[in-house]
């Protein structure tokens, strides 16, 4: 049975009162008395009861988080940035799937309001801004990473993925390649089409075009996906001399069907990704790609978020954009002779 507030009154002769402010380090308990509480406490292995706090201050001190796959590389990185803030502030969190269904993450959403979080940070969302909207009249301030609905909306952080789709094309082109080819994410959303737009709009301030032929598109952005898109690109007449992939996981994909191919990477084709996920500097060959700063966009969202909570404005939209850094490593080269 838990230990209460007035089993520990009783053991120290004190009014439960008396225990809860010096619990609470309350100036008005003796320092001698509080310490004699505090060590009772402990040692009869008293917990504070997280529930009766926060209906004595409306707070729960608990956010939501809720992320596409709990299993994406991409997203453990950035969870883990939202973590160490909001550990740090008192907070503690509660991590759900939406596994890509906007209905799963509707209802994820609303049992986190029912639950009455403080606040929830949303990576990779999939709902609609007119379901955001009738979601906010819960209450509850949201910080969305990476929005992958058109249009900021609401508050976030977000990635410049058009920048970094420019980066990694501009790459490519000072390598020499002329003909490259874009494998995109039919689950990707705006980032996809960010991305897309990025590497369309530096082929065309060198004078070249993204053919609409050598525009592929996987059906998932896991490595799966990036099978798919091996195959499409191997039926490519002329086949282009570089992949630019929409992610570092299809482009894992794209590594290893090119291999079953017989195509050398980078002597026969050169292949880049997108976010640096851990694994991609140990792919053979190692990958080049434009490296999100994953754990910093958690940082930020998490503190965006405790800010929201502490200042109580919500009223008007906060987006901040980040830009990474391209990773140049031994997955592409120079186009071959």
């Amino acid at each position: 049975m838990a230990i209460t507030i007035k089993d520990i009154a009783r053991q120290a002769r004190v009014s439960h009162s008396t225990v809860s402010r010096a619990l609470r380090n309350n100036a008005t308990i003796p320092p001698r008395t509080a310490q004699r509480i505090k060590r009772l406490a402990a040692k009869m292995g008293y917990v504070p009861s997280a529930v009766a706090r926060s209906l004595k201050t409306s707070q729960s001190q608990a956010l939501g988080v809720v992320v596409t796959n709990i299993a994406d590389p991409f997203l453990s990185e950035v969870v883990r940035g939202i973590e160490e803030v909001v550990l740090e502030a008192g907070y503690s969190l509660f991590l759900a799937a939406s596994n890509r269904d906007a209905e799963r993450e509707k209802t994820l959403l609303h049992a986190l309001a029912e639950r009455r979080v403080d606040g929830a940070i949303i990576c990779s969302s999939q709902v609609s801004e007119e379901h955001l909207r009738d979601l906010e009249k819960f209450g509850v301030p949201m910080v969305l990473v990476n929005n992958q609905i058109a249009g900021d909306f609401a508050h976030g952080i977000r990635h410049d993925d058009e920048w970094g789709g420019s980066e990694v094309t501009r790459h490519l082109l000072d390598l020499g390649h002329r003909r490259i080819a874009y494998l995109g994410n039919q689950e990707g959303g705006r980032a996809g089409a960010d991305r897309q737009r990025g590497c369309e709009s530096e082929l065309r301030v060198a004078g070249l075009t993204l053919n609409a032929d050598w525009i592929i598109c996987g059906p998932n952005g896991r490595p799966s996906g990036g099978l798919v898109g091996a195959q499409q690109f191997l039926n490519l007449n002329p086949r282009p001399t570089a992949l630019f992939c929409y992610n570092d996981m299809m482009a894992l994909g794209v590594l290893q069907g090119l291999k079953q191919a017989g195509l050398r990477v980078p002597t026969d084709c050169s292949v880049a990704g997108f976010d640096d996920v851990f694994v991609a500097e140990y792919a053979d060959p190692p990958l080049t790609t434009l490296a999100q700063p994953k754990y910093q966009l958690g940082r930020d969202a998490a503190e965006l978020m405790l800010d929201l909570l502490k200042t109580g404005i919500t009223d008007w939209p906060r987006v901040k954009s980040m830009r990474g850094q391209l990773r140049v490593r031994a997955s592409t080269a120079p186009p071959p002779e």
